[in-house]
């Protein structure tokens, strides 16, 4: 999700109390990053999050980053620098077909082991099944736009074994999903609902790691 600090529209807080209104347990913050603002992004999260995770909201907020339109030579030394600012979430801005990634974008975000390949477009089958072998996670976009080439995702996802991730990749109160509608569009990338729920308990249980992870 994205908040005031990239191209959202509320801060952590109200991000965080909107979420739990909608029955979500967990949210990662994770804003558009690139060289030139990932040093003050990542510690004003993490420090938003460190308030909120401290007190029994019903609600935790897990502090990472997007890494978007960074040329793709240059994404494993972001990933670098974004764990080492203390992202406990790296997300990669992948070749979605609304917007002019840099071809290449995907395999560099992959090779680099980031956490999540958000909205990777329409991403080769090689490229999936390097996903699957590095452990990276391909999204199920909520996002309108990005949310396209869901089924292609999906498709080879499960073709190759790779881990999907439900996303709404929120930016306004109005992208936000309760878990029907997570359910529904799953389902709608052609993933049937039993799946669908494995997919979104698997995502709670990776959270709770992430945060137990320190």
């Amino acid at each position: 999700m994205h908040t005031v600090f990239s191209d959202g529209e509320l801060i952590p807080s109200e991000l965080a109390r909107r979420a739990l209104v909608k029955g979500i347990e967990f949210i990662a913050i994770t804003d558009h990053g690139d060289f030139s603002n990932m040093e003050q992004i990542i510690p004003s999260v993490i420090k938003a999050a460190e308030k909120i995770n401290s007190l029994d909201l019903g609600v935790k907020v897990i502090p990472g980053i997007e890494i978007t339109h960074v040329p793709p030579q240059l994404i494993p030394e972001a990933v670098v620098l974004a764990r080492r600012l203390g992202a406990k979430i790296v997300v990669v801005h992948g070749e979605t077909v609304v917007e002019p990634v840099a071809p290449g974008t995907n395999r560099a975000a992959i090779e680099a082991g980031v956490d999540i390949l958000a909205h990777p477009g329409l991403i080769a089958p090689e490229e999936v099944k390097l996903a699957a072998e590095k452990g990276v996670r391909l999204e199920i976009s909520g996002r309108k736009g990005h949310s396209f080439t869901n089924g292609h995702v999906a498709k080879l996802a499960l073709e190759f074994g790779a881990k999907l991730v439900f996303d709404t990749d929120s930016h306004s109160p109005s992208d936000l999903m309760d878990m029907d509608m997570a359910l529904k569009v799953l389902e709608g990338a052609g993933i049937n609902r039993d799946l669908a729920m494995q997919i979104i308990e698997e995502q709670k249980k990776w959270a709770k790691e992430l945060l137990l992870g320190g």
